[in-house]
């Protein structure tokens, strides 16, 4: 009987080490799989500035079109429907402030025409990301693990609100006066994306990530910018962050 009785407490000791560690393996998670996650990433967004108003501002002032790319930075709020599914609140913020000048032109005292063009992009978005893996396991009725790497690819649609502002002097073409102006235009335009990214866990509840993410979108542009066509706010965003599970 004292035998029987050792034999049972050396396997309940052997074995609460495992229990422990599966239990601390889910802390976070309410004893169970995540819910959702929280992530803030940070990188470069790069605008396509393809419309006939960027092929007008780079030919005339000194900027190119990489001049209209930008860092950004991006947060997700995921919730989760199904084991490898989420539906994701998305929204980010880029933009750029740059000085410039007219390439062909000075003033009458010799010195450049000078001016500073603003350019900001703020997408809010709702969509799906898909995990290609399993995002992690259970472990009896109280632990979830997470994978280490999970890839996922994702679409979505929304709506941006953009601002694109010029502020200095300008020339008018027709008897070559220099004159101050602003010139601007802003609102909201409607858009959709493209991702693909990969979660890497290094603990239950965080996870770095990286995310590749295209956006289309175009908006009409002020009448300060009457004769032109619609201004394109399309590009690839590349960021990395930290995901929070909860």
């Amino acid at each position: 009987m004292l035998l029987k009785s050792t034999a049972v407490l050396l396997v309940a000791v052997a074995a609460s080490p495992i229990t422990a560690s599966a239990q601390d393996a889910g802390r976070g998670f309410l004893f169970g799989a995540p819910t959702g996650s929280f992530t803030v990433r940070g990188g470069w967004a790069l605008a396509r500035a393809q419309s006939d108003f960027f092929a007008f501002t780079t030919e005339n002032l000194t900027l190119n079109r990489g001049d209209f790319s930008s860092p950004a930075i991006e947060g997700d709020l995921a919730f989760r429907i199904a084991s490898r599914t989420d539906v994701v609140l998305s929204s980010g913020l880029s933009g750029i402030n740059r000085r410039s000048e007219f390439r062909h032109f000075i003033d009458n005292d010799d010195l450049p025409i000078e001016q500073t063009t603003k350019f900001s992009r703020i997408p809010i978005t709702i969509g799906v990301k898909q995990y290609l893996t399993s995002t992690g396991r259970s472990i009896g009725r109280f632990a979830w693990i997470p994978s280490r790497v999970a890839p996922y690819i994702g679409a979505g649609g929304g709506t941006m609100f953009y601002t694109f502002r010029q502020e200095g002097d300008f020339i008018n073409f027709q008897n070559n006066d220099v004159f101050p102006s602003t010139y601007a235009s802003d609102g909201w335009a409607a858009t959709g994306y493209g991702a693909a990214g990969i979660d890497y866990s290094i603990g239950p509840r965080l996870a770095l990530t990286t995310e590749a993410r295209y956006s289309w979108s175009s908006a009409q542009l002020s009448r300060d910018f009457s004769g032109f066509g619609h201004l394109d706010l399309s590009g690839l965003s590349t960021t990395v962050g930290l995901a929070v599970r909860f």
